[in-house]
């Protein structure tokens, strides 16, 4: 039906019964009867097909047909692309959520952020596990930091009621050379890593494991990962 609608909109050949039209190519345009523009068509092996019937005179091109109706629909579908709703994918965490299941929200996260679609990540703290709102501040710190290459942080954690959410929008492809700042951010969050690697390591380990029962950080760690 679509495509029947693209054809639809344009007049060719013997349909163009105006008296003269305007023919463009490349070499730019002239005006001519309709029935010589219609010979020109012949002589060169194509059609003449109407693009402007509300110019004055009509505009026209010798082009053949099938060619010219795929360029519609191809020029219509990139149009389309353009033009498409970005969408706003969820990706939620809880209290514990172990290595495994963040890797697997992970590579879903880069797959949202290469369509080109926003991602709103959160932790849900049920009960007393609000108590652990600072390792989930951490965890979510991670997955941006692990998304760096994808997405760009829109918004940093903040707690809205049991939620801590998280907003990453995709990147433009394409190559983009470091900047200083960069390297130093990435320095500062190393260093950061590795404090809440030996504060884990220090730390007795909880009944129920998961990424928050690993996750103890000390304030200093977490201003270093936040480049405070």
């Amino acid at each position: 039906m679509k495509n029947d609608n693209i054809k639809n909109q344009y007049r060719v050949n013997e349909q163009i019964r105006v008296r003269e039209v305007r023919i463009v190519d490349d070499n730019g345009s002239s005006v001519v009867p309709t029935r010589q523009a219609l010979d020109m068509a012949r002589d060169k092996g194509v059609d003449l097909v109407e693009i402007s019937p509300n110019a004055n005179p009509p505009v026209c091109r010798l082009i053949d047909y099938s060619k010219f109706i795929y360029q519609q629909k191809k020029r219509a579908k990139e149009l389309k692309a353009k033009q498409a709703r970005v969408e706003v994918k969820e990706i939620r965490f809880g209290p514990q959520t172990d290595e495994h299941d963040y890797q697997f929200k992970l590579k879903h996260a880069k797959e949202f952020l290469e369509e080109g679609n926003k991602v709103r990540a959160y932790v849900f703290f049920r009960g007393r596990s609000i108590l652990f709102k600072e390792q989930g501040e951490v965890l979510l710190l991670r997955f941006a930091n692990d998304l760096e290459e994808f997405g760009k942080v829109e918004r940093m954690p903040s707690l809205e009621g049991k939620k801590m959410f998280i907003y990453l929008a995709p990147k433009k492809t394409g190559i983009v050379k470091k900047s200083q700042q960069a390297v130093d951010r990435e320095k500062r969050e190393t260093e950061a890593k590795a404090a809440v690697e030996q504060a884990a390591a220090e730390e007795p380990v909880p009944a129920g494991g998961g990424l928050f029962a690993n996750a103890k950080i000390s304030a200093d760690a977490l201003k270093k990962l936040k480049g405070e």
